[in-house]
């Protein structure tokens, strides 16, 4: 005789674990760049590789006592390495949001006009990344995780052409 079947809903439950409820809301405000330098054919944006493989721009969260632009400056040089750039204006800004747990965090970062002064050869990426690396802008474009982002940097390279920068 055949074995009763399993209701289907019951298959499937054990795959879902039940979430904790909200119990909190955070905001973390943070800043960051869109990094930038002349190609040999166009201008190449500086995108970093995180820990889960997605590719973005250099940011973090505001300290204390520190400006975004003071943030943004800060986070690319301790992420990327770059410390002597032209912090050249903001950009716009961007929100995310996100569950961390029994945590709703809401972030909001502020995004920069970054121009690396150097050649931008001595980018060096951090322990917990995955990648940092020099792409075409079309490519950046293509790579890039976020559309709140790509699309700012669209502006940027709007920018960039316009002002001659």
């Amino acid at each position: 005789m055949p074995k009763p079947q399993k209701p289907r809903l019951e298959t499937f439950k054990k795959y879902f674990k039940p979430k904790a409820s909200i119990q909190e809301i955070v905001r973390e405000p943070t800043a960051g760049g869109i990094v930038f330098r002349h190609g040999e054919k166009d201008i190449e944006i500086l995108l970093i590789q995180d820990a889960k493989d997605r590719w973005t721009i250099p940011k973090g969260h505001i300290e204390e006592g520190e400006t975004a632009v003071q943030t943004a400056r800060r986070e690319i040089g301790e992420e990327a390495g770059l410390t002597d750039v032209d912090m050249l204006g903001w950009l716009g800004k961007i929100h995310f949001r996100y569950r961390r747990i029994d945590r709703l965090v809401l972030m909001t970062t502020q995004i920069y006009l970054v121009r690396v002064r150097t050649d931008g050869n001595e980018i060096k990426k951090e322990e917990w990344m995955n990648g940092i690396k020099w792409f075409s802008f079309n490519e950046a474009l293509d790579l890039i995780e976020y559309e709140d982002i790509a699309k700012l940097m669209l502006k940027a390279k709007t920018r960039v052409r316009e002002e001659n920068l």
